[in-house]
């Protein structure tokens, strides 16, 4: 009975900093970058997009679609910024706990 109130404290915990990370998360801001740093943007680390930036000498009409290549590149960019920033948040708080591998909690 004492281990299943130490598993139950410990599980409050972890509730606890979960929900701490998520908060931090929509904080955390990601810069991505594409095409030598002429396209950014920032992301949340819960994937919000919050701005974008393009150089001035991307702003030619016959190349369109290599601004939006660039853009998606750098969105992805940020993206997975954000997922390994979510990844280490997640690893610091799961340390030591009996959880199965590969389970996601967020």
């Amino acid at each position: 009975m004492k281990d299943i109130m130490g598993l139950m404290k410990q599980a409050q915990a972890m509730q606890q900093k979960l929900q701490d990370a998520q908060a931090e998360l929509e904080t955390l801001e990601v810069d991505g970058t594409a095409g030598g740093g002429v396209v950014t943007v920032k992301v949340t680390g819960k994937g919000s997009l919050k701005a974008i930036n393009i150089d001035p000498s991307l702003m030619n009409p016959d190349e369109k679609e290599i601004l939006e290549d660039l853009i998606v590149a750098a969105m992805n960019d940020a993206r997975g910024k954000a997922e390994r920033a979510t990844q280490e948040r997640m690893e610091g708080i799961t340390k030591g706990l009996p959880l199965p591998p590969g389970l996601k909690l967020f």
